[in-house]
């Protein structure tokens, strides 16, 4: 079994570490990590790479997850979560999400022009791939209200929503997301590589 301590270091290098192993050929894996996001983000990982995987919780701030390959072998047509969508030939459309608000001036107008914003999103029909939520942006997916409801229509109408895990630790919100998956850098810069069109409000 390949042992991976991943333990004190930035996301998205637990990631990176366990891509490096699975592509070496690594049939059985025991990652340790210190935080939730990285437990969540390196299972999703591996899940996605046709690992089976379990987690323990090994002490204080460390997690052992341990992942042995499946007979379905790894997705072609993937890097972590990142995916290409049935839909390829009508073009990819990402819209990343930085803050809880748009334009500067007044929060209030600012909160309810985010709120029009992702509400007018399914205008963009198949088109619209996915969105990323990233620093404050990651609020949005954790306060119920009229951008929260927005989010998870698009999320159960096929729209992949990915929330930084680290944003979400930074400001004490994992346990609040309530939509979308947690993610990590990698994954996020692979979708802005894939991506046909990005659009940043």
């Amino acid at each position: 079994m390949k042992s991976l301590d991943c333990r004190n270091i930035p996301c998205p290098q637990p990631v990176i570490r366990c891509r490096a192993a699975a592509d070496a050929g690594e049939r059985r894996l025991e990652v340790l990590v210190d935080n939730e996001p990285a437990v969540e983000n390196v299972r999703r990982f591996l899940a996605g790479r046709g690992y089976a995987v379990a987690c323990e919780q090994a002490g204080e701030n460390c997690w052992r997850l341990t992942a042995r390959a499946g007979t379905e072998g790894v997705s072609e047509t993937s890097i972590g979560r990142c995916a290409v969508p049935d839909s390829a030939e009508e073009g990819k459309t990402l819209v990343l999400i930085t803050t809880e608000t748009i334009g500067r001036g007044d929060d209030s107008l600012g909160s309810r022009l985010m709120d029009n914003f992702l509400a007018t999103l399914p205008e963009l029909g198949p088109r619209l791939w996915r969105l990323i939520l990233i620093n404050g942006g990651v609020k949005l997916a954790t306060r119920p209200g009229p951008a929260l409801e927005a989010l998870q229509a698009l999320a159960q109408n096929g729209v992949s929503v990915l929330v930084c895990g680290t944003c979400l630790a930074h400001y004490g919100l994992l346990a609040a997301k309530a939509v979308g998956e947690t993610s990590n850098m990698l994954d996020i810069v692979t979708s802005l590589d894939l991506a046909d069109k990005i659009i940043r409000p």
